[in-house]
């Protein structure tokens, strides 16, 4: 089916409703799943009771429209499709993927453009939990406008190796960070009356075997880590759906994984929506549904489907009771009431939508999270006086790069480069697309009066001969990574250190731009005079970099991810398949489906158990090129005598002054460290905005969830007694530290 979608707004107001404990009967004459006074719960329980059995079998799972031979008369090509119940107003869900905008990734659907976010890496890098949510919710209402009521979104994987295909996708290697931003985004997605999920639960943190992989870590470490980024997402976010990850994680896949499913998710932390399978990730009928799966989703991907006629037959034999099959209807109804859609339905048809006010909040996200790391002699702000710029690679003549996989957005303003990969995991749903957001035309628009050159990079010695005789050279250097497949090396490709070493030897004024997935090696870092981190950076990426390039914001992003010195810094190598064992892929999906029946096991070793990204450093005594929460500015700050506080609720207030002479963004960052407690941990932080001159006293209190530990057979407590605080600007640059008495009545957050 051709969609086509005009141009006007649609941001619809409103939050979720929110649960209560009272039991309330319905008004008389009134189906009691209406009542829209009662908890979630309760009407999603009702609602099953008036169910049939048939019904309740159709709704745990779902078709995948590209493959599947059945056909509705609403269905659109998408990521999923679940028939409803209309008797009894229980939606249809039409699913897409919408990490960072709502996917059309090899234009299933003719001419359909959507807003395109930069990648999640930036959000991250904003530290800002207000971008995260705007991000959130204006993709939630694009989605709406076009029918859509699920959305695959709230990806938390923390990053563990730098060369996983997805770090694009998530949020940085910090759990309190990622999580925080995940919440936001969700709640952001959710406040448009439609379920967002939250992804990929769990320790799906490489994409080399990923269907086949076992994920093995010690219990305390994943509690502390990987687990603890989905329970504060989910505290934040509530997210109607949860996805379970292709990968086994000690032993048991993930969608099959009692421990994760049943035991931490609905056992402890109480989640009462529904667990949803990543498209291809469901390997069995009884295991899985025993264990907690509630949906097989995109089941057209599986070996078989699990969750039809297999799971009706293993209900008549006894082998699931009845009672699972009503639990799991329940649960996804729960969600679908929770959010809002059960309410407020998703329109018939498709709604107009004002994709220019949409494009500002790429653009504001963008800004937010590009990240300066290199700034000698103040080569940025480009000056005024800058009358001869030469624009190197990069193909920033014509957009900005993109990510690859089921995230990609076809964007608004249409694709000036897209080229289909021939072989490969990804090859079947990736392509490496640009966005329409020309650097160099931005850059031309921001210094009309200068003569500014467009080199393509491809001869190194032409480059430089150009970059010689400019007032400044920038290079735009390009790494493309995808769901499906790991970085081949962290290495830019195609030449491209060498282009930069060129150019920066012909000027000394030379800054490289990056548009990377995750860190690159810079064997160059010491030549070049400035250094910009612009991740993907959207659909408006090329206007945002010029922005910050010229000053017209400040460099305001700080890294979520540390940046290696050289690869042997990592915790591990590059992953490979061991010898023998071959992922087979499924051409006509992406989930790269395989029967793992006689396949050998394949273990990933989590040897750095929680001590992530900056923690690994600080572990080993050791230092990367550029620290987790590194950033610099265009003007300077000061900070006053901080005072640090313990008893039930450690903190740090801290006077914080922009001296320079324009405003600009600070973050500062409380870290914890204690007797005992292993390496610092981010425990809180803040964005501000200070004009010049400007002073603004900050309270951060240290995050209860952060501070707790977890003990086997006791759960998670706050030990009392002394601990250490530090405020800084990275996780490196101390500016203060504070010794504290914790007292035994803080509360963990964690249970």
């Amino acid at each position: 089916m051709t969609c086509r979608f005009a141009f006007a707004v649609i941001l619809l107001a409103g939050t979720a409703p929110v649960a209560v404990s009272a039991q309330r009967a319905a008004p008389a004459g009134q189906e009691a799943w209406r009542d829209t006074r009662a908890p979630a719960v309760e009407r999603a329980r009702a609602l099953v009771k008036a169910m049939t059995r048939e019904e309740k079998l159709a709704y745990v799972h779902g078709l995948f429209p590209p493959m599947t031979r059945e056909r509705h008369a609403d269905m659109i090509p998408s990521a999923g499709y679940v028939p409803g119940v209309p008797r009894l107003g229980i939606p249809t869900l039409r699913e897409s993927d919408a990490s960072l905008g709502v996917a059309n990734q090899i234009e299933q659907r003719k001419g359909d453009t959507a807003t395109a976010l930069p990648s999640s890496l930036a959000t991250a890098a904003s530290f800002d939990p207000a971008i995260a949510y705007a991000g959130g919710r204006m993709i939630g209402a694009e989605a709406r406008a076009k029918t859509f009521n699920v959305l695959l979104a709230g990806g938390v994987n923390l990053t563990r190796d730098a060369w996983n295909g997805r770090n694009f996708e998530y949020l940085g290697e910090d759990p309190l960070l990622a999580g925080m931003l995940a919440g936001e985004s969700i709640r952001g997605v959710e406040s448009n009356h439609i379920v967002s999920t939250v992804k990929h639960y769990a320790l799906n943190a490489q994409e080399t075997g990923r269907n086949i992989l076992d994920a093995r870590i010690d219990e305390k470490a994943l509690r502390e880590s990987d687990l603890l980024a989905f329970k504060i997402a989910i505290d934040g976010g509530r997210p109607g759906s949860v996805m379970c990850a292709y990968n086994k994680v000690n032993g048991d896949y993930a969608c099959e994984n009692r421990f994760l499913l049943t035991d931490v998710l609905r056992g402890e932390w109480r989640y009462p929506g529904f667990v949803m399978s990543d498209w291809g990730g469901v390997h069995s009928t009884e295991k899985a549904a025993l264990a907690g799966l509630d949906q097989e989703s995109g089941q057209e991907l599986d070996k078989r489907i699990f969750f039809g006629q297999p799971l009706a037959d293993a209900i008549t034999a006894g082998r699931v009771p009845e009672a699972r099959l009503d639990e799991m209807v329940e649960r996804i109804l729960t969600g679908v009431i929770a959010s809002g859609l059960y309410d407020d339905p998703t329109p018939a048809t498709a709604q107009p939508i004002d994709y220019a006010a949409h494009a500002d909040v790429a653009q504001r996200t963008a800004e937010a999270g590009i990240v300066l790391l290199k700034n000698d002699r103040d080569v940025l702000p480009l000056a005024a006086r800058a009358k001869r710029i030469v624009v190197i690679g990069g193909h920033a003549d014509v957009g900005v790069l993109s990510g690859g996989g089921s995230s990609q957005v076809r964007s608004v303003g249409g694709v000036p480069i897209e080229i289909p990969l021939k072989k490969g995991a990804a090859a079947s749903f990736a392509r490496i697309t640009y966005h329409n957001s020309s650097p160099l035309r931005a850059i031309r628009a921001l210094a009309p009066g200068a003569q500014v050159q467009f080199v393509d990079g491809r001869d190194p010695a032409a480059a430089a001969a150009a970059a010689r005789s400019a007032d400044v050279a920038i290079v735009f250097a390009t790494q493309w990574q995808t769901e499906a497949q790991d970085a081949p090396s962290l290495s830019l490709p195609d030449g491209q250190d060498a282009l930069i070493a060129a150019v920066a030897k012909a000027n000394p004024r030379s800054v490289v731009v990056l548009e990377t997935g995750g860190p690159v090696l810079m064997p160059w870092v010491g030549e070049v005079a400035g250094i910009v981190q612009a991740w993907y950076p959207g659909q408006r990426g090329g206007e945002a970099i010029a922005r910050v390039l010229f000053g017209q914001v400040d460099a305001s992003g700080r890294l979520p991810i540390s940046f290696p010195r050289s690869i042997d810094q990592l915790p591990r190598p590059r992953p490979v398949l061991p010898a023998g064992v071959i992922a087979l892929t499924d051409a006509s999906s992406n989930a790269g489906v395989v029967d793992t029946g006689d396949l050998a096991p394949f273990p990933v070793d989590y040897r750095e158990g929680a001590e992530v990204g900056y923690r690994w450093y600080a572990a080993r005594s050791d230092r990367p090129l550029f620290p987790f929460g590194y950033g610099l500015s265009y003007t300077r700050f000061r900070f006053g005598k901080a005072r640090f506080t313990g008893g039930a609720n450690p903190a740090v207030e801290v006077a914080v002054t922009n001296s320079g002479a324009r405003a600009g963004v600070v973050v500062p960052q409380l870290y914890l460290t204690g007797e005992g407690q292993g390496t610092p941990r981010l425990a809180g932080f803040q964005r501000l905005v200070l004009a010049p001159g400007e002073t603004r006293r900050v309270t951060i209190a240290a995050d209860s969830r952060i501070m707790a530990r977890w003990t086997a057979g006791k759960g998670w407590a706050i030990a009392p007694g002394g601990y250490r605080l530090s405020l800084g600007t990275s996780a490196e640059q101390v500016v203060a530290s504070g010794a504290v008495t914790v007292a035994s009545e803080a509360q963990s957050q964690s249970d």
